[in-house]
């Protein structure tokens, strides 16, 4: 006879959520996506990129001069070439792993168990990150449009995440109706600028500052361009949300959610492309305290009111971009709790698709983040990228497999541009840890270390239980005990009468139990319960100390030795109706129960006793 693996987080756990039917029904559909609606719920983390990712390849070309900037566009071609493959990639990855998950999924259907252990942790660390930089982004970009607000960016932070919190605790279709308005103003100001500066032969304006660097500190090489390559990877981090949150989209899912990247790789290319080909043709300085994508607007509309909006429309995208780690972070701690390797109260939904605690989770994780870093992107950004492109290689290696084992209609091209897109995000990870690993990558790769060693105790902890509670074994026969069943009491009155009517409602063997700090005490206690007359047996315990709680649970553990009676608890609380008054209560009941619960093996049940007003 063997012991079976739980299969989900149902296994042995009767809170655990079992429905995966309830929220296909119509009610539920409509608390799911669709492929539109996944655009500002899941790709803004992606497409708001391009207000930094252009910026991040110029800022390491300009180490070697100026003229090394030039190779700003080539980079640019090379990463929209990335972004291009792992676009298609991640539609195969919604078809082959269409419950959601991603890279996990596919690590673990096609790597293994520790590989895709790799990948879950890279997805936590990129997603908290993702909150995190993309509020902080936005933070200093409303600061640098409104310079009043510039010493309280965290407290813009914290304000921020509380409103995507709530929104999304409220359900993720409705927080993505409330993005659309700045998605489509956010595309439209980014539009605009290309066409402004792509069809001007002059600048309509530029804007002061200091320029980055007065002189080049180092040479143009091979080093350095992977080095601005790898930085601008961070253009393309979030083109892998839509795939892990497939399961948010409505039916047929699937199609929704490959239409929705589809078009995510559609806004995103042409944006990078048409920044890349404007930087070019207009050759802006970089500047210190002025970013890329606002020198393109100055030069493409002015320094005007639109200028103004523009900015102010990029500094809450930003900030609203952390709305995609929401929409994929708890779909992704759900299908760990279903393989037992974070805690099974992830898998629980609310009426409407959203898992309550995974939402809860992003928050705190990222409110701990901002509040350490005190909300400061270079202290951040030296940590991002190197769980999103982890999760890239990984998920890309798993898809090369996929095809060299299925052999379908036209593999050796699926597989080919697979192993490519592996090659490509495998080169970014090495030179993304390589040369930001002083400067805080470490951070990152501790954090995966970390929650990986997380999952395996977890695991382990859910393994034994298993086979402690006997999940998959037929279990003997059942033969009933007789049962006793004990009653603390501290004083006679109408609660006292109450629970010993119900005590002998349960079983005809009661025993009340008092605990008084003198024989004397004990003996006038033992008297006015012999004139009171109940029909239960009375033991009276005595403690100089005055502790009630320590000689119950040595009682109990008394009757327990026995071993013949199945030994139940029952007691009273006083249960008053306004939640303020149960300070003016002792908790000795609560304190009693919960220490029978871990010294015990006693049934704990409680009986209420409500005070009216």
């Amino acid at each position: 006879m063997s012991v079976t693996r739980p299969k989900g987080p149902g296994a042995g756990d009767p809170g655990a959520d079992h429905s995966t039917e309830w929220d296909r029904s119509a009610a539920g559909q409509r608390s799911h996506l669709t492929a539109l609606q996944g655009i500002p719920a899941l790709c803004l983390d992606a497409m708001s990129s391009v207000a930094y990712g252009p910026q991040a390849v110029a800022t390491i070309l300009i180490t070697a001069g100026a003229a090394a900037v030039s190779y700003t566009l080539p980079i640019l071609l090379v990463i929209v070439l990335l972004l291009a493959v792992l676009t298609l990639s991640y539609t195969q990855v919604i078809r082959v792993a269409s419950d959601g998950g991603g890279s996990y999924a596919i690590a673990k259907m096609l790597l293994g168990q520790p590989v895709s252990m790799v990948a879950a942790a890279s997805l936590i660390v990129d997603y908290v990150l993702t909150v995190a930089v993309s509020l902080a982004a936005g933070a200093q970009a409303l600061s640098s449009t409104f310079p009043a607000l510039q010493s309280h960016d965290l407290l813009v932070c914290l304000i921020g995440l509380f409103l995507l919190t709530a929104a999304n605790l409220i359900g993720i279709s409705e927080s993505a109706k409330v993005l659309v308005v700045p998605t489509l103003l956010f595309l439209l100001a980014v539009y605009v600028t290309i066409f402004g500066d792509l069809f001007r032969s002059h600048p309509a304006a530029t804007l002061s500052g200091p320029p980055l660097l007065s002189h080049a500190t180092g040479s143009l090489g091979i080093l350095l361009i992977l080095k601005a390559f790898s930085s601008g990877c961070s253009a393309v981090t979030g083109v892998e949300a839509v795939a892990n949150g497939t399961p948010a989209f409505r039916e047929p899912r699937v199609k929704r959610a490959q239409h929705t990247e589809m078009a995510l790789g559609f806004f995103l290319g042409t944006m990078l492309l048409g920044l890349g080909f404007a930087f070019h043709h207009l050759h802006p300085a970089t500047k210190s305290n002025v970013t890329l994508l606002s020198q393109l607007t100055a030069a493409a509309i002015g320094k005007g009111i639109p200028f103004d909006i523009s900015g102010i429309v990029v500094a809450v995208v930003l900030g609203v971009a952390a709305n995609t780690s929401f929409g994929g972070l708890p779909i992704l701690l759900s299908l760990l709790a279903r393989d037992n390797r974070v805690p099974h109260v992830f898998a629980l939904r609310a009426q409407k698709p959203v898992y309550r605690y995974g939402v809860i989770s992003v928050a705190v994780l990222a409110a701990a983040l901002l509040i350490a870093t005190n909300a400061n992107t270079n202290a951040l950004i030296p940590l991002y990228g190197i769980g999103v492109f982890t999760g890239f290689t990984i998920s890309q290696t798993g898809l090369v497999r996929h095809w060299w084992q299925s052999r379908g209609r036209g593999w050796r091209m699926t597989l080919a541009l697979n192993a490519f897109g592996a090659v490509l995000s495998g080169i970014a990870t090495f030179v993304l840890l390589g040369t930001k690993f002083t400067s805080g990558a470490w951070v990152a790769a501790v954090a995966i270390a970390v929650f990986i060693f997380m999952f395996c105790r977890i695991e382990r902890y859910y393994r034994l239980t298993a086979e402690q509670i006997g999940i998959g074994i037929t279990p003997e026969p059942v033969r009933p005990r007789p049962a006793v069943v004990v009653v603390p009491v501290v004083s006679i009155n109408k609660m006292t009468a109450k629970v010993v009517a119900a005590a002998l409602s349960i079983c005809h063997d009661v025993v009340a139990v008092s605990v008084q700090p003198s024989k004397g005490e004990a003996d006038s206690f033992a008297e006015a319960w012999a004139a009171w007359h109940p029909g239960i047996r009375l033991e009276v315990l005595v403690d100089v100390h005055r502790s009630v709680v320590n000689p119950m649970v040595g009682y109990v553990k008394k009757l327990e030795k026995d071993g013949t009676k199945l030994v139940i608890v029952l007691i009273s609380e006083l249960t008053p109706r306004k939640r303020r008054h149960e300070v003016l209560h002792n908790q000795r009941g609560k304190i009693l129960s919960t220490l029978l619960r871990q010294r015990t093996d006693a049934v704990i049940a409680t009986f209420p006793f409500r005070i009216d007003d």
